[in-house]
Formats: C-alpha cells, sequence, structure tokens
C-alpha cells in the first residue's frame, strides 16, 4: 500500500514510522531540517517498545512521490491552505485523505444530519480551500492519542506510555478504505480503530486540548509540573466540564468525568504541541483549537466562563509572539 504522510513532524514521524514498520510503502512531504535529516539518514522514532528506524522516500515537492493509496495529512491546522494548494499530485482517483489534525475538522458539519448539516468551519478551513482542493468525498477523520515531540531533525520522541489513533469516515460508515489504513497502522504495532461516531471522538481528544493547552502555554511548563499546582488543577477540570456540556449541546456527550480525563496527562512530563509551536516559533492552532469550539458553545448557548477567560489569555500570549493573529 503506497501512502503519503503530509508533514512528518512529531505526531507525523511517528505515524510515517508505524506504517513503514507494518510494511507499507511510505512516502514522506517534509521541509526544512526534518525533510533534510530524513534524506541523510532517514527516520527514527523512539517509542516504548522500541525504536523504529526507516528511510521513507522524502520530498518537498508531491509532484516528485505520484499518485498514492492514501494519504494521512498531519501537519499542524495553520498550514492547510499550503496543503491545498500543492496536494493535487498525491491524489489518484480513489485516494482518500485522513485528516489527523487538531480542533474542529474543516469537514465536521458533512454528513452531520439536522439543521447544522453541510455547516462551514472557518477557523479550519478559511475559503474552503481544502474543501475545493480535496473534497469532502475523499476526507477521513484522523484522532491521534500519542504525546510526541522531535527531539533533534528526524528523531521523533514518544513519552506516552502507549499511543492509539482513531479513524472514521464523517457519514460513519465501516468503509473498506478506512479499514484497509487501520490494518496499516496496526501492522506496525499502533492500535487503530474504525470508529462509527468519530466526531464524539474529535470533542473526546478535543477537552484534553482545551484543558492542557492554554494553561501549559501560560506556564510555559509541561503537563506533570503544570497540574501540580492545585489550583491549576481544578481550573482544567472546570474547562473539561464546560467543554463536555458544548458536545453535549451539539449532540456528541462524551463519557466519563472531567476529573478522569484530566488524570490522562496530568502525570506526563510532555508539552502540549501547541506549547511546543510557540517555542519553536511556529504558526499556532488557536482558531481552530480553541475560537472554534467557543463559537459553537455560543451558538449553542452554554457558558464557558473558565475557558472563555484561559482562551483570551492564551490568546494574547499568542499575539504576542507573533504567532497568532485574530480573524
Amino acid at each position: 500500500m503506497r501512502i503519503c504522510v503530509y508533514g512528518p513532524g512529531a505526531i507525523g514521524g511517528h505515524l510515517a514510522a508505524r506504517l513503514a514498520k507494518g510494511g507499507a510503502e511510505v512516502s514522506v512531504v517534509a521541509r526544512g531540517a526534518q525533510l533534510e535529516a530524513i534524506r541523510a539518514r532517514g527516520l527514527a522514532v523512539r517509542a516504548a517498545d522500541g525504536v523504529i528506524e526507516c528511510r521513507p522516500r522524502a520530498s518537498d515537492d508531491p509532484a516528485e512521490l505520484g499518485p498514492q493509496d492514501a494519504v494521512v495529512v498531519t501537519t499542524k491546522v495553520p498550514a492547510l491552505p499550503s496543503v491545498a494548494a500543492r496536494i493535487a499530485p498525491l491524489l489518484g482517483a480513489d485516494t482518500p485523505v485522513a485528516f489527523v489534525t487538531n480542533g474542529i475538522p474543516w469537514w465536521y458539519f458533512d454528513w452531520h444530519g439536522g439543521p447544522r448539516e453541510g455547516d462551514r468551519v472557518p477557523e479550519a478551513d478559511p475559503g474552503d480551500v481544502v474543501r475545493r482542493a480535496v473534497g469532502v468525498e475523499r476526507a477521513i477523520g484522523g484522532v491521534i492519542y500519542s504525546a510526541c515531540s522531535v527531539a533533534e531533525p528526524g528523531v521523533v520522541e514518544v513519552t506516552s506510555r502507549t499511543s492509539k489513533l482513531i479513524l472514521g469516515e464523517p457519514d460513519g460508515a465501516r468503509s473498506p478504505r478506512a479499514v484497509a489504513l487501520a490494518a496499516a497502522f496496526k501492522a506496525g504495532g499502533l492500535p487503530c480503530s474504525v470508529s462509527a461516531d468519530i466526531r464524539t471522538d474529535v470533542w473526546a481528544k478535543l477537552l484534553n486540548n482545551l484543558s492542557n493547552g492554554p494553561v501549559c502555554l501560560l506556564t510555559r511548563r509541561h503537563m506533570r509540573d503544570t497540574f501540580a499546582d492545585p489550583a491549576i488543577r481544578a481550573a482544567a477540570v472546570r474547562v473539561v466540564e464546560e467543554g463536555m456540556a458544548v458536545a453535549a449541546a451539539l449532540g456528541r456527550p462524551v463519557p466519563g468525568s472531567a476529573e478522569e480525563r484530566i488524570a490522562l496527562s496530568a502525570d506526563l512530563p510532555h508539552k502540549p504541541s501547541i506549547l511546543q509551536d510557540l517555542e519553536a516559533g511556529r504558526p499556532m492552532e488557536v482558531e481552530a483549537l480553541f475560537m472554534a469550539p467557543l463559537r459553537l458553545a455560543r451558538e449553542a448557548g452554554v457558558p464557558t466562563p473558565t475557558l472563555s477567560l484561559l482562551v483570551a489569555l492564551a490568546a494574547q500570549a499568542a499575539e504576542a509572539a507573533g504567532l497568532y493573529k485574530r480573524v
């Protein structure tokens, strides 16, 4: 199976290595130091189950790689317009594109049903550039649980003891293409399931991002140190409770308690990706990750006082760093 990972940073590098370990013919669209390192030395992933080393074909030009059986997009949401502008050479007549990204995805209201069917998520796809370039009929949703960072160019460190990937069609079907892609990841040792309700899975992961991201962005510390403060941990629990109320109001109740969700990440010495972006000087995912959920909360009439405050503070920090501009 020919699979291209578009954006082999921390998460993308981990996924590319898993696919290669499972026997897929893997290529990556990369740039800068990561591209040069992968070309020169290959890709190495240090995970709890060992070190995975591979040498995927790497290029900054999708035209050099050609049509694929599947594409997995793992760039940050602010980079999606550039992906849309360049992805065409990777797409055959039936090539699916799995978007393993944070926040409310651009396809969220397609095949959603009800009065919001077909609504857009401009925070994730301003101007519908991804929709026009890829088409919702190709899209597969992706939710990843894996605490990763780029230790050095070409080397990915996986902090979490376990990782998992969830794929799902926007229409809820257990499609052959989603099953085949999940099997490719499982062959490489990464647990991967096909969900019949990917939107609930999106919210479940988003609750982690909403609670971890703003507070760690403000403390500039990893999750274990940040949540060691009882007051911060209590605020994060309130954020999760508010997020769960929004998800429920939109018809996607997330099971479990807020405290249980905080406990999943409170012991990890890992910096959330949005803090990694700040420290690396990369554009930050404030819109899709924070602003879109807050807009949906307002539209649903759900109060989010704690989340609104933390997001306002985090957004100002991102603006002050020159890595985010309000739209």
